[in-house]
C-alpha cells in the first residue's frame, strides 16, 4: 500500500462518493413525506425510518462492490470489516432523521473516507435542497461545483454559530445547555439545525462561522472535517488539540475565531451547569 494517496486516487474516491451520495439522495427524495414506518430507538426522540435503512443498504452495497477490500462503518449497520485496515468509509445514510420525519429540510447523506485513520474524502449531500458539498484532502472544497471558503469573520461578537444536543441530553448534566446559553450571549446567534454533517458543511461554505457539539459519532463528522479543512477552516478538540473521532466532541470554525471559541468552551466547561434535565 502506498504511503500517501495520489491526487488521482483522491479524485477517484471523491467521484465515487459523490455518485453514491446522489443515488442515496434519490432514496430520501422517494420517501420524503411518505413514511410508513418510524421506529423509536433508545430514546423517543431517537428515530430510524425505512428511508434510513434503504439509503444505508444502497450506500454499503455500492461501496462494497467498488471497494470490497475497504472497511465500512455506518450508523445503523455498524462495522463491516474487510481485508484492508488502511481504508474505512464512515456513513450516515440519513443525518437529521427527526428533521426528516417532520419534513424539515435540514437532512443529508454523509459519506467520509479515512485513510490510515485520517479523514481524506468528504461528501455531504442534501437531496431536498439539492445542495452538494464535497472535498478531498489537498484538492479544495466545493459547493455545487463552485469553490467554497470559510468566512472572514474575525470576532465572536460578530459570529453566527451552531451547535446541537446529543440523544442523552436528558440523562446527563454534560448536556451542552450551559455552553449554548453562554455562546448565545457573546455571539450574534447560535443555531441548532439537527444535522451535524450539514453544520460542518455550513462552516465550510461560510454560512456559519463556528460549530461545536458533544455526543457525536465518527460518521457524524468524518466527511464534514474534510470540508472545513479544505475550505480554510480549522477542526480540533474543544481544547484546541488534535481532533479525536472517538471523543464525541468537535470544534470547527473559520479558523479566525477558533482560539476565542475554544477559550469560551473551556471556561464554561469549568462551571457547573445551572440546568437540570427534565424528567
Amino acid at each position: 500500500m502506498k504511503e500517501k494517496l495520489s491526487e488521482n486516487d483522491k479524485k477517484g474516491f471523491l467521484v465515487e462518493a459523490e455518485q453514491i451520495a446522489r443515488e442515496a439522495g434519490e432514496v430520501l427524495k422517494k420517501h420524503w413525506g411518505k413514511l410508513s414506518k418510524i421506529i423509536q430507538k433508545q430514546f423517543y426522540w431517537d428515530l430510524v425510518t425505512e428511508a434510513d435503512m434503504e439509503s444505508e443498504q444502497l450506500v454499503i452495497s455500492k461501496i462494497q462492490a467498488r471497494f470490497p477490500e475497504h472497511q465500512i462503518h455506518s450508523e445503523e449497520a455498524g462495522l463491516k470489516d474487510a481485508e484492508s485496515k488502511d481504508f474505512m468509509w464512515l456513513i450516515d445514510p440519513l443525518d437529521g432523521t427527526t428533521n426528516y420525519t417532520h419534513q424539515y429540510p435540514m437532512v443529508a447523506v454523509s459519506i467520509g473516507l479515512l485513510y490510515r485513520k485520517e479523514p481524506v474524502i468528504g461528501v455531504v449531500y442534501n437531496p431536498i435542497l439539492e445542495e452538494m458539498f464535497k472535498a478531498a484532502d489537498g484538492l479544495g472544497a466545493f459547493f455545487n461545483e463552485k469553490p467554497m471558503k470559510a468566512s472572514a469573520v474575525e470576532s465572536l461578537n460578530k459570529s453566527l454559530l451552531a451547535t446541537g444536543f446529543a440523544y442523552d441530553r436528558k440523562e446527563t448534566s454534560d448536556n451542552n445547555y450551559a455552553e449554548f446559553c453562554h455562546m448565545t450571549n457573546i455571539s450574534q446567534g447560535v443555531r441548532r439545525g439537527g444535522a451535524a454533517s450539514l453544520d460542518l458543511a455550513y462552516v465550510a461554505a461560510g454560512r456559519l462561522d463556528g460549530y461545536w457539539e458533544r455526543g457525536l459519532k465518527p460518521w457524524d463528522v468524518a466527511a464534514g472535517i474534510v470540508l472545513v479543512r479544505e475550505a480554510g477552516g480549522q477542526v480540533t478538540s474543544y481544547e484546541n488539540g488534535p481532533i479525536d473521532l472517538t471523543s464525541g466532541r468537535i470544534l470547527a470554525t473559520n479558523q479566525r475565531i477558533h482560539e476565542a471559541l475554544s477559550h469560551e468552551l473551556i471556561k464554561v466547561g469549568k462551571v457547573k451547569p445551572r440546568f437540570t434535565a427534565l424528567a
